[in-house]
C-alpha cells in the first residue's frame, strides 16, 4: 500500500501495478499521474476530435486494468501504454471509417491549401478506381495491405491464402500492376 506521496514517486512500478489490482486507489491514481501525459500526448499527435482522443484515453487506462498481470516489463509500462494509446488511436479511426467502402485516404498538410487537398482526395479516388479494375487476388491484396483496415503481413498471407515469403513479391507485381494501369491512363487523359 502506498503511504505518502513522496514515498509514491519513488515506488516499482510493478508494486503499484500488484497493488492497483488488489484495489488500491491510491496506486491506481499514482499510475495515472506518472503516465496520463504521455497517453495523452500519445492521442493528441493523432490529431483526434477531443472526443475522441478522451475515448482513446480512457481506452488505453481500461487496456491497463484489463491486461494489468500481462505486463512483461512493468518497469517499462510507459512505452507499453504508448503502444497501446497508438492502437486505440487507430482502432477509433478504423470505427470512424466502418461502413465507408474502402479508401486510402490521403493525409493532407495541415498547412497545406485546400485546392491541393481537393487533388489528393481526386487521387485517392482515381487509385482505387484503378485497384477495383484489377484481377480478383491482385485486389484483394491490395486492400488487405493498404484499405482501411490495413492489416500486417501475417494477416495478409492468411487472408489471400499467399504464403507470407511470396506475399511481398506479389505485392511489387500488383503495384507494378496499378502503376501500368495508372499510365495508360495518363496517357488516354493526355
Amino acid at each position: 500500500m502506498i503511504r505518502s506521496s513522496q514515498e509514491a514517486g519513488t515506488t516499482p512500478v510493478a508494486a503499484l501495478l500488484d497493488a492497483a489490482g488488489r484495489g488500491d486507489q491510491r496506486a491506481w491514481a499514482e499510475l495515472v499521474l506518472r503516465y496520463r501525459d504521455l497517453v495523452r500526448a500519445v492521442t493528441r499527435s493523432y490529431r483526434l476530435q477531443d472526443a475522441d482522443a478522451g475515448d482513446a484515453e480512457q481506452r488505453t487506462w481500461l487496456r491497463l486494468v484489463e491486461h494489468r498481470r500481462t505486463v512483461r516489463d512493468p518497469e517499462r509500462l510507459g512505452g507499453w501504454l504508448a503502444t497501446t494509446a497508438a492502437r486505440e488511436c487507430l482502432r477509433i479511426l478504423r470505427e470512424r471509417r466502418a461502413g465507408v467502402p474502402m479508401e486510402l485516404e490521403a493525409v493532407p498538410d495541415p498547412d497545406g491549401d485546400v485546392e491541393q487537398r481537393v487533388v489528393d482526395a481526386v487521387t485517392v479516388a482515381r487509385l482505387w478506381a484503378l485497384v477495383a479494375t484489377l484481377p480478383p487476388r491482385s485486389r484483394l491484396v491490395m486492400q488487405e495491405l493498404f484499405g482501411a483496415d490495413a492489416r500486417p503481413y501475417a494477416e495478409v498471407a492468411a487472408a489471400t491464402g499467399i504464403p507470407i515469403g511470396s506475399l511481398g513479391p506479389t505485392r511489387a507485381r500488383v503495384l507494378e500492376q496499378l502503376r501500368t494501369l495508372h499510365d495508360g491512363e495518363l496517357v488516354r487523359a493526355g
